[in-house]
Order: C-alpha cells, then structure tokens, then sequence
C-alpha cells in the first residue's frame, strides 16, 4: 500500500460509479462509500442493504471514504471513528450528475432508509 496508512491503498481507483452489490442486484441506494484498501464502492448504512459495511467485516478492509460530491471524510469500521486519510485514486466521488438516490429507486425510498 503506498500511502504509508495500513487499509489505505491511494493508488486504486473506485470499482465504479455506483454500488456494486446493488448494481448486481438490481437495488438502490442512498449513499456511496470507497474502500480505502481496493477501492470497492458499497451502500453506506442508511442505505437498505448497508453493502459498505458488510465488505468491510467480510473482507477486512476497514477504512472508507466517502464517495459524494465535495466529501474527503474517511470512516474507520473497526475504531467506529473518522480518520485522516490521503488524497486517493481519482475520480474522488460518483459523478455530481449521478442522482441521489441512485440505482432501481423505488417510490417509497424514504421509508426503506435505515436510521
């Protein structure tokens, strides 16, 4: 890993502009997170299937990045706490033209968030 922070790799960029697993699924979400060490793009946790999360705990990866327009914050699963991270691989967020939600929206979205 090149950004001398263990679970930060700067040099991978994102695995897209959306959720993979929701992608796949045909599902929706409400934000995005990047993971800091493979660069995999997942749901955060109001999203209905907390996709970021999960990587984490099943991959080991425990560092994010948010992955919205004008954010820099990173989160840190295991420590439950933001932390201070590089500049990573661009682009830093899914486009600003990308919608929010995104995915298979359905019409009822606001009551499916997790609070």
């Amino acid at each position: 890993m090149t950004s001398g922070t263990p679970g930060i790799d700067s040099t991978v960029p994102p695995s897209g502009t959306g959720c993979v697993e929701c992608l796949d699924a045909g599902g929706w979400w409400f934000h995005l997170r990047r993971c800091a060490q493979c660069g995999h793009i997942g749901c955060c946790d109001s999203s209905p299937a907390q996709h970021a999360s999960a990587h984490a705990a099943e991959s080991g990866h425990p560092i994010v990045r948010s992955f919205e327009p004008g954010e820099d914050w990173f989160w840190h699963y295991g420590e439950s706490q933001y932390y201070d991270g590089p500049d990573l691989a661009p682009p830093a967020s899914r486009p600003e033209t990308q919608p929010v939600p995104g995915g298979n929206v359905p019409d009822d979205w606001q009551s499916k968030l997790h609070r």
